[in-house]
C-alpha cells in the first residue's frame, strides 16, 4: 500500500482519521486555553508548563494499570468513553473559581484515563491497514494531528484573544463530544484483540515481556526521551512569548506535518532505518539557538526547522512492530504512547523547574543540550547491540517470545 488513494479506499479509516481530529482539535484549544488560564492566574512558567504536558505524567499510574485494556477491551467502546470523560473532565475546568489544586487534580484523572487511548488507537489501525500499508496510514495519523495543532493552536490563539480561556475550554468540551459521536456511529464495534479481562497482573506480564528484549528496549528509550525533552521545550512559549505562543505551536505543527509527509510518503523503506538518529538530533539541535533569545519570527523558523524532527516516531514506531507480536500489537503501542506522554510530562516539569530557576530561554536551550546527548547515547548503544546481534547463534526478534494468549 503506497498511495494516499488506497488508504483512503480502506473501510473505516476515514471515520478513524475524523474522531481524532475532533479529539486532537479539543486537546490543542484547551491545552491552550488552559495553560494561558493558570499563567493568568498565578504568573508562574512552572505552573503554566504543567497544566499544559504535566498530567501526561499520570499516564505512567494509567499504564501501570490499565494497560492491558488497549488489547483486551472493545475499541470502539473505550474511545467513545474516553471522549465523553474528556469532554466532562474539561467542562469541569472551565467553572469559575476552581483553585488552582483541582485544576491539577482533575486533569491528574484525565491522564489515568488517556493512557488507554494511544494503545487502543494504534491496535484499531494496525487492524484497519494491512501491514504493508501501517507506516502510510500511521504517517496520515501523524500528519493530520499536526494539521489539527496548527488549525487548534491557531483558532485557539485567536480565540483567546477575543474570548476567555474558559469559554473556549468549554469550545473544546465540545468537540470533544463530537469525536465520540463520530466514533460510535463511524466505527464498527469490533471484538477485543485478546482473550481475558484486562487487570494489573495482565498488564504487567505483557509489560514485562515486551520489556525484556534489549532490542525494543533501546527503541522504546528512543520514542520517548530526545522527544520528552523537546516537549520540554515546547511547553514554554507561553512564558517565552505569551502574545505569539500559539503561532510558535502552529508552526511547529507544520515541520512536524512537513517531516511525516516525507518520511511516510517518499523516503523508500529501505532507508527509513538510518534516519532514527538524524532525525532525532534535527529534533533538538534547533531549540540550541533559543540561548540567543530570538524574537517571534526567527523563533518560529526554529520550531518549525526542529519540528521536522518528529518523523523519527515514525521510523522508531516501525521497528517497534517489527519485534512486536500481533497479539500485543495495542500495548506496545500503549505503552509506547504512555512512555512517551510520561516523558513529555517529565520534561514539562524539568523545563517548567529550570525557567523558574533561570529563564524560558535558558531551559529551552538546556532541555535541547539534553536531547542531543541522550539521542547520541542512545546511537552509539544500537550500534553495539548490532555488533553483537551479528554475533553468530545469537537470537533476534521475537520468534521464541510466548504468546500474550498464553499469559
Amino acid at each position: 500500500m503506497r498511495s494516499y488513494g488506497s488508504l483512503f479506499r480502506t473501510a473505516e479509516f476515514t471515520p478513524f482519521l475524523l474522531s481524532f481530529a475532533a479529539f486532537a482539535a479539543a486537546q490543542t484549544i484547551g491545552g491552550l486555553a488552559l495553560a494561558t488560564l493558570v499563567f493568568r492566574t498565578t504568573g508562574s512558567p512552572f505552573l503554566a508548563a504543567v497544566s499544559m504536558f504535566g498530567p501526561q505524567l499520570a499516564q505512567l499510574l494509567g499504564g501501570a494499570f490499565l494497560l492491558s485494556g488497549a488489547d483486551r477491551l472493545p475499541p470502539r467502546a473505550v474511545l467513545s468513553a474516553l471522549a465523553l470523560s474528556f469532554a466532562a473532565a474539561t467542562a469541569v475546568l472551565a467553572l469559575p473559581g476552581l483553585p488552582v489544586w483541582g485544576v491539577f487534580a482533575i486533569l491528574l484523572l484525565q491522564g489515568l484515563v488517556a493512557s488507554l487511548g494511544g494503545g487502543v488507537r494504534g491496535g484499531l489501525l494496525n487492524e484497519i491497514l494491512t501491514k504493508d500499508g501501517y507506516v502510510l496510514g500511521r504517517s496520515v495519523f501523524n500528519m493530520l494531528w499536526g494539521v489539527t495543532q496548527m488549525a487548534g493552536f491557531a483558532t485557539g490563539g485567536a480565540l483567546l484573544a477575543l474570548l476567555s480561556p474558559r469559554t473556549c475550554l468549554l469550545l473544546a468540551a465540545a468537540l470533544y463530544v463530537l469525536s465520540a459521536l463520530v466514533t460510535h456511529l463511524g466505527l464498527t464495534a469490533r471484538p477485543p484483540r485478546s482473550a481475558g479481562r484486562p487487570s494489573l497482573a495482565a498488564t504487567w506480564r505483557a509489560n514485562t515481556l515486551l520489556w525484556s528484549s534489549r532490542h525494543r528496549r533501546l527503541t522504546y528509550l528512543g520514542l520517548w526521551v530526545p522527544n520528552g525533552l523537546i516537549v520540554g521545550s515546547d511547553s514554554l512559549y507561553v512564558p517565552y512569548a505569551p502574545e505569539s505562543a500559539g503561532m510558535l505551536y502552529a508552526f511547529g505543527a507544520l515541520g512536524m506535518f512537513a517531516g511525516d509527509l516525507a518520511v511516510g510518503r517518499f523516503v523508500p523503506p529501505a532507508l527509513r532505518p538510518r534516519l532514527a538518529t538524524p532525525l532525532r538530533l534535527l529534533l533538538a539541535v534547533p531549540y540550541l539557538f533559543f540561548v540567543l533569545r530570538p524574537g517571534a519570527a526567527l523563533s518560529a523558523v526554529a520550531v518549525t526547522v526542529a519540528s521536522v524532527g518528529f518523523a523519527a516516531s515514525l521510523v522508531l514506531q516501525e521497528r517497534l512492530m517489527s519485534l512486536t507480536p500481533d497479539d500485543l500489537a495495542g500495548q506496545a503501542l500503549g505503552l509506547h504512547a504512555t512512555g512517551m506522554a510520561a516523558f513529555q510530562g517529565i520534561g514539562a516539569l524539568l523545563a517548567g523547574t529550570l525557567a523558574q530557576l533561570t529563564s524560558p530561554a535558558t531551559a529551552m536551550t538546556l532541555t535541547a543540550a539534553a536531547s542531543v546527548t541522550v539521542t547520541l547515547t542512545l546511537a552509539a548503544l544500537d550500534r553495539h547491540e548490532e555488533r553483537q546481534s551479528a554475533v553468530p547463534g545469537t537470537r533476534t526478534g521475537f520468534q521464541s517470545e510466548p504468546s500474550a494468549r498464553d499469559q
